[in-house]
């Protein structure tokens, strides 16, 4: 099990590293994280949601994601209450103090999903959630030593250099453990290390003889990966310059509960597309396309585009010819209005959409999760047979109902019509997370929006590399031997 001292230290990055480790040597290896708590999710295989970085892990174990790797979700809908989902579907709407009283109930099923791991799988390699040092949550623990003790599963903790403070991380952590859970860590791992390594050797020392515990490995800062972020949106995420003459202006609204910002990793990495995530507070800037992403909470959300004065962005936006695109929550976000009867995401009741596009969305109890493919209509009446192609996949409680619906968006390989396109070109809206990532349909919507010429990124291909470059990375920078020692008894 791979637990860190904070979250973000690298344990996601570390145990999807340690899957293509051990798939390299023909091991049959799978990823398992116990509880997350994440706005990215991802669409598995048997029809359920996880968290985007387990999805991550399976494609470095060469598997495809199963709802077993990550049997407990969290997707906050407030600052204190949150979804839970429990083996891929959604359970019920908890408050912290009640998510807590309910902890044994969610250890089952996490227990139940890694037995079923353990029978069909050599190896598993488990993430923690956090920190094991949130003593306040040691009671009824399901992420972290908690679920170490239950199933004797030893720990290694991994730790971010580049945050500073790195050997009061490791020491700090290990003093608030029990006996019993300190003896359980058989080593560290430093992550994110830029230097001289012979400057740090001294602290290595030092660390090896406070603790007598070894450490197993110092990773270097790697620049350049593409790899699924479990939630929050790193600042290296932010304004980026294309290396072309020809450059797209792409902004997106760092909404309250943004969900799956992972849509955006393509164009993120496309060398002529300048994407800028906006926060609160932020002026607007001038744009070619504005692309309004999920939300867990949309009418709040809605509520505070509207405080920050995105509509009247915007429309002036439109008035000048740029382009809007509204995925999920950003699509039910450009109908007339909102509707949310039994109070799903928040308060009852209904809000007012954007009005850019002919339809009402109303919220229902069964959440509509699909892998789906297929083609884009960006022309108005074109046939999709010849049309760009997309891959991604839904995820969403909202039913859209009216006219504007009839000059859909996508035509899907299932038979379906999805989302809307505005009769002038300028808006297009869909349910299709996922929506840049092939690059046949990425540089068709590059090209809608305005760069003439448009190429797709590869985003899959990127992925892969990124992986090999991890594996690489782990293969000569880690002590492999001793840290898997442990599982040869």
């Amino acid at each position: 099990m791979v637990q860190g001292t904070t979250s973000d230290a690298g344990k996601s990055t570390l145990v999807a590293g340690l899957c293509r480790v051990l798939a390299r040597r023909g091991i049959r290896v799978a990823p398992f994280k116990p509880q997350n708590m994440a706005l990215n999710s991802a669409v598995t295989a048997d029809g359920g949601e996880i968290g985007r970085a387990q999805a991550l892990q399976a494609q470095a174990a060469g598997l495809a994601p199963h709802t077993d790797m990550n049997p407990v979700l969290l997707k906050p809908n407030s600052d204190t209450g949150a979804q839970v989902i429990i083996h891929g579907r959604a359970r019920l709407d908890l408050d912290a103090r009640a998510y807590h009283a309910y902890k044994p109930e969610a250890m089952k099923a996490v227990l139940a999903s890694h037995a079923r791991l353990r029978t069909a799988y050599a190896v598993v390699v488990v993430e923690g959630a956090g920190s094991p040092a949130e003593i306040n949550l040691r009671d009824r623990d399901i992420a972290n030593m908690g679920f170490a003790e239950a199933v004797d599963c030893p720990v290694v903790l991994v730790a971010d250099i580049d945050r500073g403070g790195v050997f009061a991380h490791l020491v700090g952590t290990l003093d608030c453990l029990s006996e019993s859970e300190r003896a359980r860590v058989t080593g560290f791992v430093i992550n994110r290390f830029r230097g001289d390594i012979g400057l740090l050797q001294p602290g290595l020392d030092w660390l090896e003889a406070r603790t007598g515990k070894p450490v197993l490995g110092v990773l270097p800062y790697l620049h350049g990966l593409h790899l699924d972020a479990e939630d929050a949106i790193a600042s290296a995420q932010g304004a980026k310059r294309g290396t072309g003459t020809a450059l797209l202006r792409v902004i997106v609204p760092v909404l309250p509960r943004i969900s799956n910002h992972t849509d955006f990793d393509a164009l993120r990495a496309h060398p002529q597309v300048d994407l800028r995530f906006v926060g609160p507070g932020m002026p607007v800037p001038p744009a070619d396309l504005i692309v309004l992403p999920g939300s867990k909470s949309v009418r709040a959300d809605l509520e505070h585009l509207r405080a920050e004065g995105w509509e009247a962005a915007i429309l002036r936006h439109l008035r000048y010819g740029g382009k809007v695109i509204g995925i999920c929550g950003g699509m039910q976000m450009l109908g007339r209005a909102l509707h949310d009867p039994d109070g799903r995401e928040g308060r009852a009741g209904s809000s007012p959409g954007l009005g850019l596009l002919d339809y009402e969305t109303t919220l229902a109890a069964r959440k509509q999760l699909r892998r789906v493919g297929g083609r884009l209509l960006l022309e108005p009446g074109a046939p999709p047979g010849g049309a760009a192609a997309v891959t991604g996949y839904e995820i969403h409680m909202g039913v859209s109902a009216g006219a504007g619906l009839a000059r859909p968006a996508l035509a899907l390989d299932d038979g379906r019509a999805d989302g809307a396109l505005s009769a002038d070109g300028q808006v297009l809206a869909t349910y299709v997370h996922g929506l840049f990532d092939d690059p046949s349909g990425c540089a068709a919507l590059l090209r809608w929006a305005g760069l003439a010429g448009a190429e797709g990124v590869d985003l899959a291909a990127l992925r892969e590399a990124s992986i090999e470059r991890l594996a690489d990375t782990l293969a000569a920078h880690l002590d492999l031997d001793r840290l898997l020692a442990p599982l040869h008894g």
